[in-house]
């Protein structure tokens, strides 16, 4: 069971994010702008997700850019990046910016910005397009830009607050590239 979710999550999430999409109005009519904005970056992931996962584009495209060929990214690396590390992050965010300060909604709204940035870093260093560059452009920097706006109108986009959301999403990212570059190395060795 645990080798088809990994292999197949991508799948469910798109079909979640379409659901969670027609859901919205409902689920959030009585939230504040800036809460709904970062409860919408959930739904928004697991679409852009879809392109970039579908027929395990990304991993194959990451694995040889990056991995030089090798497979750095195995479908569980990818799962556990995606579903607790995504998912996960936005979900935890999206309680916090509800429950705490609604300044911790920008870790959700920073992942999905620096993902598209990141996206369009590798359409320019590679020369050509990426798994997850479409709508990682066309989604994530423009809501993301605008869920900073509101939360910022708010009173919750703080220096501490946007501080949070950059390093966290930063982070992330650079634990993947980390995770991939050590198991290059390892695998460099053992080969």
């Amino acid at each position: 069971m645990l080798e088809r979710l990994t292999m197949y999550w991508v799948y469910g999430g798109a079909l979640a994010g379409i659901l969670l999409l027609i859901m919205f109005p409902l689920l959030t009519g009585s939230w504040s702008t800036p809460l709904a904005l970062t409860f919408l970056h959930l739904p928004m992931y697991m679409l852009h997700q879809y392109e970039e996962h579908d027929q395990d584009r990304f991993r194959i495209f990451f694995n040889e850019t990056i991995g030089g060929g090798k497979e750095v990214l195995s479908p569980l690396a990818v799962f556990m990046i995606n579903v607790p590390g995504v998912w996960g992050v936005i979900v935890i965010a999206t309680y916090l910016a509800a429950n705490v300060n609604i300044g911790l909604g920008l870790i959700a709204v920073y992942l999905a910005v620096v993902n598209g940035l990141v996206h369009i870093g590798h359409a320019l260093l590679f020369k050509r397009y990426n798994p997850g560059l479409i709508t990682g452009t066309i989604l994530f920097l423009p809501i993301g830009a605008y869920s900073i706006w509101q939360i910022q109108l708010s009173g919750g986009g703080s220096f501490a607050a946007q501080a949070i959301g950059i390093v966290v999403a930063v982070g992330i990212h650079a634990v993947i590239i980390i995770y991939a570059r050590a198991k290059g190395a390892f695998l460099s060795k053992s080969g």
